[in-house]
């Protein structure tokens, strides 16, 4: 079963990385350049990486089945989310949209889930975990980037989103977990040492923006309503659609995990890039991660 304490230390962890970044920022040792020099290097160095090293995983045939439900799950979670994140947000200007749907498609279910997979199912729920965010990934990185990418027609909007980093890592990933190739020793150490910095990075550039939001403002109607949405109706659902269809308790029990995930951290590092409002991006993703460390706990013992 998961340990509370590992859980709450996984969350205070995170919660200093982004202190640090405050610091970092308030003395202006980080300055306003060195912030969008951070984010390019994650979003086009350290995130690829993650993204490559997430899809090095054994492809066994013996859970094959356990594979093809899961990403069904996962899949039709995506569409759902893409729908709902456009029906629901039309009356929040476009700035503040943007984040909403983008937080939507994209929970932080990479990065806390796998953690939370892992120690409440062992192994199996690890690589189950996986498998799941295989959607995830490709949605985040299509139908979420084009939530805060500007084109002037459709053609300019494909051809930005197939050329972004992420995308370009979710493709190679693919061929390398379906094919089975074996990377040369050095570079798969490159990717896992790159893909090390993914947790520390993220949340010190979140840091960095959080040490711009005016506190007294930290919660609004919209974040809350976007928590309730994110940790309890999105969840809910999942759970309720898994019974009903006699999904394996397995697949059923990661699947709500993963999808009970707050906010990702991406969600305020592409606001930034990406014009959107990263001060209330910062907000969402504070928010709610803040709120998981309860719902978190909630849906391990309803499961």
């Amino acid at each position: 079963m998961l340990s509370l304490n590992e859980l709450v230390n996984m969350q205070l962890m995170m919660f200093l990385l982004m202190a640090i970044g405050v610091f970092f920022r308030k003395k202006g040792i980080i300055s306003e350049d060195g912030m969008k020099n951070m984010t390019d290097f994650f979003l086009d160095i350290v995130l690829p990486a993650n993204i490559v090293k997430s899809f090095l995983i054994e492809f066994g045939m013996d859970t094959l089945m356990s594979f093809l439900a899961i990403v069904l799950v996962s899949m039709l979670i995506q569409i759902f989310c893409s729908v709902f994140g456009k029906l629901v947000y039309n009356w929040v200007p476009l700035p503040q949209r943007k984040v909403l749907q983008y937080g939507t498609v994209c929970s932080n279910a990479g990065l806390i889930g796998n953690v939370v997979a892992q120690e409440v199912f062992g192994s199996i729920g690890m690589t189950l975990a996986s498998i799941f965010l295989i959607p995830q990934r490709i949605v985040m990185w299509t139908v979420g980037l084009a939530f805060f990418t500007d084109a002037p027609d459709k053609k300019t909007l494909i051809r930005k989103v197939i050329t972004n980093p992420c995308i370009v890592a979710v493709g190679i990933g693919l061929v390398l977990m379906f094919s089975g190739i074996q990377l040369p020793v050095f570079l798969e150490k490159t990717i896992n040492s790159l893909s090390a910095c993914t947790t520390g990075l993220s949340m010190v550039i979140i840091g960095t923006i959080l040490a711009q939001v005016d506190y007294r403002k930290m919660v609004d109607g919209k974040v809350v309503l976007y928590t309730f949405f994110r940790l309890l109706l999105i969840p809910a659902l999942v759970y309720a659609g898994c019974r009903l269809a006699g999904a394996e308790k397995l697949v059923t029990n990661v699947s709500v995990i993963l999808a009970a995930m707050p906010a990702g951290s991406t969600t305020a590092i592409l606001a930034m890039r990406y014009d959107g409002d990263a001060e209330f991006a910062t907000k969402l993703v504070v928010f709610s991660t803040i709120m998981s460390l309860g719902t978190t706990v909630l849906w391990c013992m309803v499961l």
